[in-house]
């Protein structure tokens, strides 16, 4: 089963996705909290799979908390009702593994809480636009020099920064699983970054992707 943790200052959102998970066979919400403070004492005290996030709350937001807790917080996926990259983009940079709308479907929620326990990433097409266009606008994209992928190796990190697993990625190139966890771990290696977010991120910023 998996154990979600799920924060949102209105209450009836949050029983809105904790009915709709409730219909799944293998998520449950064992977790709630109103706010990123009370969130931190939820989360020391029950042992959860993913967290879902809500962007913005009165007193201590979601960014916040990623960005400033001590705690050691399970994989993160951001809910936001709007789009708002300034806070999409400072929640990518402390460590979120992806983003989700409100009003998405159950399945795609499960889906995405899925994908995320299994290491992968929801930052879609649309939203890494958005965010190359946010550092284009803040002046932070990267001035020195590209780092070298192959042309195999952007493919892999564009699908990557779309949400697909390893294996949705030799589907969709038409290779073997094995020869994409080698891209991906060339990409890793080439970007100096430890982990597919952090790859993404590297690869918007030195507008790769």
């Amino acid at each position: 089963m998996i154990r979600v943790a799920l924060v949102d200052d209105q209450m009836l959102v949050r029983s809105g996705i904790r009915g709709l998970l409730d219909l799944t066979d293998d998520i449950r919400v064992v977790a709630e909290a109103a706010d990123g403070i009370d969130a931190g004492r939820v989360l020391a005290q029950t042992a959860v799979d993913v967290l879902l996030l809500d962007v913005r709350m009165p007193g201590r937001g979601g960014v916040e908390l990623l960005r400033d807790t001590a705690l050691p917080l399970p994989p993160t996926i951001m809910l936001t009702t709007f789009d708002d990259d300034d806070a999409l983009f400072d929640a990518m940079r402390a460590g979120a593994r992806g983003f989700l709308l409100k009003d998405i479907s159950l399945e795609r929620l499960a889906d995405g809480i899925r994908a995320v326990v299994a290491g992968e990433t929801l930052f879609r097409p649309a939203l890494t636009e958005r965010t190359r266009a946010s550092f284009r606008r803040s002046g932070e994209a990267a001035a020195g020099s590209l780092a070298t992928l192959t042309a195999r190796e952007t493919e892999v990190l564009a699908l990557m920064a779309g949400g697909l697993s390893n294996a949705e990625i030799a589907a969709s190139l038409g290779c073997g699983e094995g020869t994409v966890k080698n891209h991906v771990s060339s990409v890793l290696a080439k970007l100096g970054v430890r982990d597919r977010v952090r790859a993404v991120l590297r690869g918007i910023e030195l507008e790769l992707i």
